[in-house]
């Protein structure tokens, strides 16, 4: 139901139509009361049997049934167990003082952000593309999609903004009945009914209410108030885990054309609205989830029989366990052994900006695929810089003035905002008919393309800053436009400098195939380490998300700058950790088709130990600065689904075994779970997780770690480790034989400080040095990396 047809109060009855739903509410705040965990298995409530609880509750603080009813916002039943209701703060502390009520706080109104042809073929999903990642086959015998029915069956709840069902990869065409396990809905609302769902979308829910609370109703020319999606973000992410397979699928006019599929091409989809445009906020800036709505969905998903969560939504800072809905409400979903994957964020690649650290969450970074967008610039010289773009529109075949924005800005711009191109910061006089290097950072990418071309330009170069350095977007602007690095910025300018009549050329851009090196690391990929508990390495791994084609809604255009760009496409390239969250959410769904008994963490360390951390040149993986990537950008390296088909051993740990984590950090009580925390706790580095990160080591650390055979009966493994000259990694035992698959062996890490080789101005706690560990049998490696900081 709708949040402002609701009844508020029988005071408000007539001016509910007429205003703001705040104006019956100005006196109340939004509270969540919470139970404790759930009512256990043997109460066998059903869910209105739990709502109807939570609704006396109500009844007894407000009175009567209409005041009751109306203030309830959200019954919550399958993560917490509680609700969120409108209070007044003397209300709010009865209901502290009630029995039963373990937690009453305000809601904090914390907003959440919003975070395909080649990357699956890329990945090796339809062939192996790269000599170099086949040291070790790791090999399942046959096709991977086919031992996996490619999904079917398998459900995944996308939380995201909605979905524009009628792409072509929605379609459910020789498609089976829907499961049975399936216990969701379809929700009726605007421009979107039952008859919207179909055995590929079997269900659709919209959250609205913590929303409209925060900002008022929703204006419905800029969404629909329903699952459809008028955005494209839901309709990217829906369709890169499950879209069905689309021959000639291109973005404007034939970039990347190709056959798209998602990755699990016969999985069901379950749509979670829950995020929407912030008035007056462009979408890169305003599309935001309230925390109610945001649990609310995720609560519904769980209850719904979903075996996947995909996440591409996170908060700006890390937020602590007990303060984040995700990592609150995921946790109550492993216990479901439900498969919880999340973005880690675009807020690279400044240090400490990563979301969704928790350990029970699969954590994902942003990286490229072998296929670029060229949109060279040459120069009256004959010299060709490189460039990438995706603008489908070309120059005249003759060369043009080029100039720098810093030279053709008004007088009153001031220094540091001049080579930017901001909105109305260029001279026309300076400008008419000539091509303008422009800066990346302040600043919309697009609408410096405009500022261009309002002030008479006839193209754009946008040139990369230090901080970006090689990673190159690929945009489509408005104007012929182009894209480059941060070397080839400096060649441009030495070349306006040194020329008396710098003229260039904008070529048309072209789709380039198996371009090296790839993957490399995105720099808005969000970077460790993890500041919520150090002990825990994040990101997990990376996948694609970078220039990824995929569906995409006909109400907006590619750019999403719905009021200028008028373009419709059925397919969009877009980049983001949003990309790259779905891509592994895939490879879950594939994992757990095939292995259906697996723990969520089981398949997670199938991940992250198969990762592949070198590219197709078989160097390191790089980052934006050519460099090798850290884990803390990187995790264990590139998602590889064959490998982690058949990862040989895995890292498994139980709800149990999250609960006495949280139990190791204090935080259990806070997490509202039903938990009796016992008075010896192992410490948090000692979660048994496939990875290592030692913060401020001294001079000794042990880690306990414990893996389980799922590959061959009679096998044996062979510790080895890569560590730097500052620390060493040693394990015992250093051989582990298996007789039978199941059987569990524990071993202990130890990580020793090599203090002479650290000078006493590098003990910096802020300061990671990185190596790995690896268990090596006759067909499989199982590799951790491993990060350490010194004291």
């Amino acid at each position: 139901m709708a949040f402002n047809n609701i009844i508020i109060s029988a005071t408000c009855l007539v001016l509910t139509l007429l205003l703001p739903l705040a104006s019956c509410t100005k006196n109340k705040q939004i509270y969540v009361v919470e139970f404790g965990e759930h009512y256990s298995e043997g109460d066998k409530l059903t869910s209105h049997e739990i709502e109807n609880t939570h609704h006396s509750y109500l009844l007894s603080v407000k009175g009567t049934e209409e005041e009751a009813q109306a203030s309830l916002l959200y019954s919550y039943k399958h993560t917490i167990n509680g609700f969120a209701a409108f209070l007044t703060p003397k209300e709010a502390n009865i209901f502290s003082e009630m029995e039963g009520v373990v937690s009453v706080r305000e809601s904090q109104s914390r907003i959440y952000s919003l975070h395909t042809t080649r990357s699956w073929k890329f990945v090796g999903l339809d062939e192996i593309l790269n000599p170099y990642w086949e040291e070790k086959s790791n090999q399942t015998d046959g096709d991977l999609l086919e031992k996996a029915k490619y999904g079917e069956n398998i459900i995944v709840g996308m939380i995201d903004n909605g979905v524009w069902p009628e792409s072509k990869s929605f379609s459910d065409e020789g498609m089976g009945p829907v499961p049975q396990k399936w216990k969701g809905v379809c929700q009726n609302g605007t421009a979107f009914g039952s008859s919207q769902c179909n055995r590929k979308i079997i269900g659709a829910r919209y959250y609205l209410r913590g929303y409209e609370s925060e900002f008022g109703p929703l204006d419905e020319k800029e969404d629909y108030k329903s699952a459809r999606d008028k955005d494209g973000h839901g309709t990217h992410t829906a369709s890169i885990v499950a879209g069905r397979v689309v021959p000639k699928a291109s973005a404007l006019g034939g970039f990347a054309r190709g056959t798209a599929s998602g990755g699990a091409p016969l999985a069901r989809l379950a749509i979670y609205k829950a995020c929407w445009p912030l008035k007056g906020k462009s979408k890169d800036e305003g599309n935001i989830c309230t925390d109610i709505d945001l649990l609310k969905a995720i609560d519904d998903a769980v209850g719904d029989g979903v075996d996947i969560l995909s996440i591409s939504i996170g908060f700006k800072t890390p937020l602590p366990y007990e303060d984040d809905v995700i990592a609150k409400s995921t946790l109550h979903a492993v216990k479901k052994n439900i498969v919880a994957v999340c973005s880690a964020g675009n807020l690279g690649p400044l240090p400490q900006r990563l979301s969704n650290p928790a350990p029970w969450i699969i954590t994902i970074g942003a990286s490229t695929v072998d296929r670029s967008f060229l949109a060279p610039v040459k120069l009256s010289s004959g010299t060709i810089i490189e460039g990438r773009s995706i603008t489908p529109l070309h120059m005249e075949n003759s060369f043009r003035p080029l100039v720098l924005a810093r030279d053709v800005v008004h007088p009153g711009v001031a220094s540091e905002d001049s080579g930017f191109c901001l909105d109305n910061s260029l001279q026309p006089n300076k400008v008419q008919g000539k091509i303008v290097l422009c800066m990346r950072g302040k600043g919309g990418r697009v609408k410096k393309g405009l500022e261009v071309q309002r002030a008479g330009g006839v193209g754009l170069i946008l040139g990369n800053n230090k901080t970006y350095g090689n990673d190159v977007p690929s945009d489509p602007h408005f104007i012929p436009a182009t894209a480059v690095s941060y070397e080839n910025v400096l060649k441009l300018i030495n070349y306006v400098h040194s020329s008396p009549n710098p003229m260039a050329q904008i070529l048309p851009g072209r789709t380039v195939l198996e371009s090296k090196p790839a993957p490399s690391m995105a720099s808005f990929s969000s970077r460790g380490p993890n500041i919520i508990d150090p002990n825990i390495l994040k990101p997990d791994i990376t996948a694609p998300g970078v220039d990824i084609l995929a569906a995409w809604t006909p109400k907006d255009g590619p750019t999403r700058m719905t009021f200028q760009d008028k373009r419709v496409v059925e397919y969009n390239i877009f980049s983001g950790t949003s990309m790259s969250c779905p891509h592994v959410s895939a490879a879950a769904a594939l994992l757990k088709a095939i292995h259906p008994t697996w723990s969520s963490a089981a398949i997670r360390s199938a991940l992250i130990t198969t990762a592949i951390a070198i590219d197709n040149t078989g160097n390191p993986l790089t980052d934006e600065t050519g460099n090798p990537a850290t884990p803390f950008a990187m995790g264990s390296g590139h998602f590889n689904p064959k490998r982690a088909a058949d990862p040989g051993l895995v890292y498994n740990a139980s709800y149990t075994d999250y609960l006495l984590y949280t139990c190791s950090l204090g935080v259990t009580q806070k997490l509202n779970v039903r938990y009796n925390c016992p008075k010896s706790v192992h410490e948090p580095i000692d979660l048994n997780y496939p990875s290592i990160q030692v913060h401020r080591l001294n001079h000794t650390r042990t880690i306990k770690r414990t893996v389980t055979n799922v590959g061959r009966s009679r096998s044996v493994y062979k510790f080895i480790a890569k560590s730097p000259e500052e620390y060493s990694i040693t394990a015992t035992p250093k051989l582990l034989k298996f007789s039978h698959v199941g059987q569990k062996k524990n071993f202990i890490i130890t990580v020793t400080a090599n203090r002479d080789k650290i000078p006493k101005a590098m003990f910096d706690s802020n300061k990671y040095y990185f190596g790995w560990y690896a268990w090596t049998g006759e067909y499989n490696v199982v590799r951790s990396p491993v990060a350490v900081s010194f004291a």
